[in-house]
């Protein structure tokens, strides 16, 4: 079977909701940076970076709302990085974040 003709299918937990927020991070040399987190979930994030960003990178984050969220990186793919949180952001926090993030 030609592999063309296979369906590809997003198995995340949960969905994504698009944003287009700029936010600040910390790597684990303390280095700051800055991301342009285009979607995002109580689990984790996207976001595109001008650099390079090895898997398994520790991140801490400033969003609105919740504050500094540590995070992951599970993948790095032409200047956009997966992110998974550390902590799950609690839907009463979430839908707060969103609105702030400017989500849609």
């Amino acid at each position: 079977m030609p592999l063309d003709n296979i369906a590809w299918a997003d198995h995340r937990a949960s969905a994504r909701d698009e944003v287009h927020y700029r936010a600040r991070a910390v790597g684990p040399d303390a280095r700051q940076m800055w991301l342009l987190i285009v979607n995002i979930s109580a689990q984790g994030l996207m976001a595109r970076y001008d650099g390079d960003m090895p898997v398994g990178t520790q991140l801490r984050i400033t969003l609105p709302v919740v504050g500094t969220v540590l995070a992951e990186v599970r993948w790095s793919l032409g200047g956009r990085i997966g992110c998974a949180l550390e902590a799950v952001v609690p839907l009463s926090h979430y839908y707060a974040l969103l609105t702030a993030l400017g989500g849609r």
